[in-house]
């Protein structure tokens, strides 16, 4: 894990605030979702959130359904077994 030097205090409601600088390098902008995950060793990880298809977890092409998200290739494998 890279270090960047950098430290901020979470704030009385329990947020902390990311700096421009590492928001411009990251591409994060203002009202990303960001996805929140916690290793092994208890260290807290941000990620970009990006959507993956709920079949395959696959993030090409991905759709949103009727609220799912679902790549355009598991689509088409979908529409040709409901064909058969």
């Amino acid at each position: 894990m890279k270090s960047t030097g950098i430290v901020r205090k979470v704030d009385e409601l329990g947020r902390i605030v990311l700096p421009k600088e590492l928001r411009i390098t990251l591409n994060i902008n203002e009202k990303d979702p960001l996805e929140i995950f916690v290793d092994e060793d208890g260290r807290i990880i941000l990620k970009k959130y990006e959507p993956a298809c709920i079949f395959c977890n696959s993030m090409n092409d991905v759709v949103s359904f009727k609220g799912h998200n679902v790549c355009r290739e598991c689509m088409q494998k979908i529409a040709n077994r409901l064909e058969e």
